[in-house]
């Protein structure tokens, strides 16, 4: 499901919940959100490691899963 459709599906789920603690819930997800983004709670190694793996995508360095998983079976 992409993005829009999922965000469609969750405004239909609002609009027919009746349920005052799921909103509330809801709610506080959002500020949790906009108060933690969780890339302010990582190391400067953590952050360094992410931005190196996703730099080693982009240069097309990356294991096929299956083939790994078949390597470490054995």
């Amino acid at each position: 499901m992409n993005i829009q459709a999922e965000k469609l599906e969750l405004m239909r789920l609002i609009l027919e919940t009746d349920n005052p603690g799921i909103l509330e819930s809801i709610k506080k997800l959002f500020k949790t959100k906009a108060q933690n983004d969780f890339w302010d709670t990582l190391s400067l190694q953590q952050k360094d490691d992410i931005l190196e793996g996703i730099q080693q995508i982009k240069e097309g360095e990356v294991v096929d899963y299956e083939e790994f998983i078949k390597q470490h079976r054995k």
